[in-house]
């Protein structure tokens, strides 16, 4: 494993690095806005995503480096993100880059993944709207994803549940937002996936 520290324009954001032997592609990892990387469905699909051949990024973002809970505002998240996605890009030369995370950072990883470049958006536990607001839909996040997306999500999520799509996939797991009841689940439909979207870019 190797931590990268990597200088954003609102603060350092720190990679932690998981390398496969040889890996066909980059996975970007973001975590939750009041929690860290070591989310058990997040270190789950990290490592079922190395087993697979693909290297992994687990990325904090610059509040989480400074010690803060709060979340930053979203375009300072996602500016931040892309800042990470360009060095790893650099780092990764030509290898394919597939953005995702956990709530939170699962919603940056669908509006940034246009922007970055992205061949492909793994979303946990999306949070479709706040818990008891489904008014306050966040649908027009995973709309807007042109590429092939998958979305891992508990049955009883208080956060909702997304819409299908041709292009977006919709994998069901028992529990709540935690994805941690069902972890063999997330792990095999992570892999499963990944073998399909990246066939095209090998």
């Amino acid at each position: 494993m190797t931590t990268l520290e990597i200088p954003t324009e609102h603060g350092p954001a720190r990679a932690e690095l998981h390398c496969a032997k040889e890996g066909v592609a980059v996975l970007v990892l973001g975590h939750g806005a009041g929690g860290g990387i070591g989310a058990k469905d997040l270190v789950t699909v990290a490592g079922a995503a190395k087993a697979a051949g693909v290297h992994v990024a687990l990325v904090e973002q610059p509040y989480r480096v400074a010690g803060r809970r709060a979340p930053a505002p979203a375009a300072q998240l996602d500016t931040a993100w892309l800042t990470v996605a360009d060095e790893l890009s650099t780092r990764f030369a030509a290898l394919p880059l597939v953005f995702g995370g956990r709530s939170s950072g699962a919603r940056v990883a669908c509006r940034t993944s246009g922007a970055g470049q992205a061949v492909a958006v793994l979303c946990l536990a999306f949070p479709e709207h706040p818990p008891g607001r489904p008014e306050k839909t966040r649908q027009p996040e995973l709309d807007a994803v042109t590429v092939p997306a998958l979305i891992i999500q508990g049955e009883s999520d208080p956060f909702g549940r997304p819409a299908p799509a041709p292009h977006r996939e919709i994998v069901l797991v028992p529990g709540d937002h935690s994805l941690s009841k069902d972890l063999d689940t997330v792990a095999r439909a992570t892999t499963e996936w990944l073998g399909r979207v990246l066939r095209p870019h090998l």
